[in-house]
């Protein structure tokens, strides 16, 4: 107390640690904060006034951390991201602050259920898929290590959008996540920030008579930073989330609104909001693509002035900025942060080029992930110069003396400047946004072994011949508090009662069970554990959408984005395959056992493939289900809207992971490691993160199936013809024309005519070539699952070989190779 009193800060108590203390600040919260008493009070009014309660167990620790953050001045993590996809929160702080008992005591002895309260809470609409997810499981893993870091990004109102189907097709509708109440966050907007946008550069003389460039913008918003704490694992550290929310800085014209033009009078305001209401605004207009460009520099703009302005002490050097921060690059969305960091150096604080350069250099790390180059950000320079011109004028300038260096190291190779230049003259003029972070920053890396070397040698081969040493892979993780801990508390509680506590930031001890996977005994309590699991997914599923699923039936799972590249094609096309065998008497239902096929995927509002391929499976699913043939043997389900809190119920029901993208696609993934720790087998190509998975728990316990990268690039480069494997292939021509028949479609052969079409004459993911390979795998898969005891073994050794997938081993590979920063109290 004397310390923060010495430093100007007032003193912060947490609540009394009891059961009596939780339910007297409870109810203090019920009554003052949502002004009723408890006979009174709705769900929603309880669970704003637990989830208040349970924060300020949190805020004196928070408060604590800001304060010895202060005074450490110790190197941070500004993690730069467009997604995050947080999850629920109300759980992650009761394991965080070790309040799980006493607050489900303390309720009880009000007759409040906690179950209950926990089903009112609405994850954050934050983000998408594993991009966002990763982001949150960083967060979360450098706040248990002790490492200074403040995760940036968008506070949108209606995230991406709400899932639903109407006649088996996707649907979207807003997400209202914010609708009910959101107590889990903090807005300031005292502390505001104002970014600018279009307008024209202009030179000028200072008083140094030094010729310089300023921006004269022609518009502006303002950015409110809401924060949200960040808890470690029962260490006291909390570590901060800041995301920024659009607003007009004139956001209300009263003149206007007298004179009875309503709608003109909050025009600003609408437009100024816009840029923070969705995550990923459909952008195959130009106004689409506008505002993914406003977003992102609004939010970078955000942050660099937050860190620059309300972080660093008054008096700071900027020339140290590289001791104090590094910001890291989550994918191409924040590298615009580049040129705002020139920008901030050479027009605002004078400094001369080439000094702003050498510290920018220093700041930021970029993370690439994709292998897809259409996935690579590329703006159109008239955009980019419109919206952002002193940018553009600075990333010229970037390119140019970069173009110099290269020509000098290799003169007279023009096709080498063509391919390296950040600028592209093909199709249209436009930036290369992956060049330009490849330039600025002090590292690159991929997301798993595989992806990394793909990166070095197809997608940034220039670069990695010209800087090898900036380029490093970190594999992806994921955190075992939320996947583990908070998904699947029975799993939880076997490991711990087999090996003790500790494996939670310690996931490598995962390997202490490896001799329990020839323990008989053990193997029951794993199959309970599963069988529990299954229980509590269906109980979910009947709830949530009136789903019921099959008893004593393998589980046989994909959840992801939907997309192409991840091929849920190949995985309906076995689905289709085994009906087509069993409804024509090839295949004796009673001679396969008995499978749940789960989906889950959202697909972008644009992408007319990826929702055909909802339709699709849901259609196939109807047909499926209701067909006496196939009863109790195929059973097809397809709940919407999969999020985070349906993943943390249905991966842990789980036991076969579906990660079959095509070799070469796919950059990690992280489903596939929550999978494996959660103890299901995966079916899959060697591809992202599934080799070191496959190489990890041994290829007894893995499917392999499938074309690997290499022999991907003689197909493609002999002249693919998916025709030719229709032709050769009955089963595949049989399910082929079972879909084009209209057998899923009430006979109307036109509706899924663009998939056969794609199939059988396009086919950009191979998924006819690698179609015997995978039936073959299946096939495997099912005679494999018919003995109890050796499954079981295979995914025991799945759970205690997967600890290297623990986003705190991530953690520590970039402390290691790219951050250079320490936790605060040392490793």
């Amino acid at each position: 107390m004397t310390e923060n009193r010495a430093n100007g800060i007032a003193p912060v108590t947490a609540p009394q640690h009891s059961v009596e203390g939780f339910v007297k600040e409870f109810l203090h919260e019920l009554h003052f904060g949502q002004g009723v008493t408890i006979d009174r009070a709705s769900v929603n009014d309880q669970y704003l006034a637990l989830a208040r309660t349970v924060r300020e167990y949190l805020m004196a620790r928070w408060l604590e951390t800001l304060r010895r953050q202060r005074d450490a001045q110790a190197k941070s993590v500004a993690y730069l991201s467009a997604e995050y996809l947080l999850g629920r929160q109300l759980d992650n702080a009761l394991i965080a602050t070790d309040m799980a008992e006493i607050v489900e005591e303390g309720l009880a002895s009000l007759g409040v259920d906690l179950g209950t309260l926990r089903e009112q809470e609405v994850e954050p609409g934050l983000g998408n898929g594993g991009l966002g997810r990763l982001a949150a499981c960083f967060v979360d893993s450098l706040a248990t290590m002790n490492v200074p870091c403040i995760g940036y990004g968008i506070r949108y109102e209606y995230g991406i959008f709400r899932q639903t189907f109407v006649d088996g097709w996707q649907v979207e509708q807003a997400d209202t996540w914010l609708s009910l109440g959101a107590p889990w966050e903090f807005p300031h907007p005292e502390t505001a920030v104002t970014v600018h946008f279009g307008g024209a550069t202009e030179r000028y003389t200072d008083d140094d008579g030094v010729e310089r460039t300023r921006w004269v913008p022609a518009w502006d918003v303002l950015g409110v930073p809401y924060n949200y704490m960040v808890p470690g694992y029962q260490n006291g550290r909390v570590n901060t989330l800041r995301l920024w929310s659009a607003r007009a800085t004139r956001a209300f014209d009263l003149a206007i609104f007298n004179s009875g033009a309503y709608v003109e009078a909050v025009r600003a305001q609408t437009f100024a909001e816009n840029i923070s209401k969705v995550l990923y605004p459909e952008d195959s207009t130009p106004q689409g693509k506008e505002l993914r460009l406003q977003q992102q520099y609004f939010f970078v703009a955000c942050s660099l002035r937050d860190f620059v302005d309300n972080v660093l002490p008054e008096d700071f050097d900027l020339h140290n900025l590289p001791d104090r921060i590094i910001f890291q690059l989550n994918d191409t969305h924040p590298v615009i942060a580049v040129p705002e960091l020139m920008r901030i150096l050479v027009d605002e604080q004078k400094w001369d080029w080439d000094e702003a350069w050498a510290v920018t250099q220093k700041c930021f790390a970029y993370t690439c992930h994709t292998l897809l180059p259409e996935a690579l950000e590329v703006w159109p320079v008239e955009l980019l110069g419109r919206l952002l011109p002193r940018h553009l004028e600075i990333i010229y300038r970037i390119n140019d003396d970069f173009l110099e260096e290269v020509a000098e190291r290799f003169p007279g190779d023009e096709l080498r400047l063509r391919r390296m230049s950040i600028i592209a003259e093909y199709p249209e003029r436009s930036v290369r946004m992956a060049y330009l972070a490849t330039i600025a920053g002090s590292k690159v890396n991929g997301v798993a072994a595989l992806h990394s070397q793909l990166l070095r040698d197809k997608v940034l081969p220039d670069f990695s011949e010209y800087w090898p040493d900036k380029f490093t892979n970190v594999t992806n993780g994921v955190t075992p508090r939320r996947f583990v801990r908070l998904a699947n508390p029975a799993l939880s509680d076997l490991i711990t009662d087999a090996i003790g506590p500790g494996w939670l930031t310690d996931l490598g001890r995962l390997r202490e069970m490896e001799p329990l996977a020839d323990d008989a005994e053990f193997r029951v309590r794993f199959r309970e554990v599963k069988a529990h699991n299954k229980r509590r997914l269906d109980a979910l599923l009947q709830r949530r959408d009136g789903i019921t699923l099959p008893g004593d039936a393998m589980l046989d799972v994909m959840v992801k984005r939907l997309h192409e590249y991840k091929r849920q094609t190949l995985k309906v096309l076995h689905i289709v395959s085994q009906y087509e065998r069993i409804i024509s008497g090839e295949l004796d239902p009673t001679s396969i056992p008995p499978r749940v096929f789960a989906f889950g995927a959202k697909a972008a509002p644009g992408y007319k493939m990826a929702k055909q391929t909802i339709g699709l499976i849901n259609h196939v699913g109807e047909t499926v289900n209701k067909d006496a043939r196939v009863k109790g043997a195929l059973t097809v389900v397809f709940p919407p809207n999969y999020n985070v809190t349906l993943a943390e119920t249905l991966i842990p029901a789980a036991d076969l992971s579906e990660q079959i993208s095509l070799a070469g696609k796919e950059a990690s993934g992280t489903g596939n490691m929550k999978f494996a720790l959660n103890g299901a087998l995966t079916i899959g190509t060697d591809d992202g993160a599934n080799v070191e998975i496959r190489e990890l728990v041994g290829d007894d316990n893995f499917f392999l199936f499938g074309l690997v990268e290499p022999e991907v690039e003689k197909v493609v480069a002999a002249g693919y013809h998916p025709s030719r494997y229709y032709e050769e292939n009955p089963l595949l021509r049989r399910a082929i024309d079972r879909i084009a028949s209209g057998a899923f479609a009430g006979g109307d052969r036109t509706v899924f005519e663009p998939i056969v079409s794609n199939l059988l004459h396009e086919d950009r993911f191979l998924v006819l070539a690698d179609f015997q390979s995978y039936i073959d795998a299946q096939d495997r898969v099912d005679a494999a699952y018919v003995d109890t005891e050796a499954w079981t073994r295979s995914a025991i050794l799945n759970v205690a070989r997967s600890g290297f997938f623990s986003s705190d081993r991530s953690m520590w590979d970039y402390i290691d190779r790219i951050w250079h920063t320490q936790p605060l109290n040392g490793r």
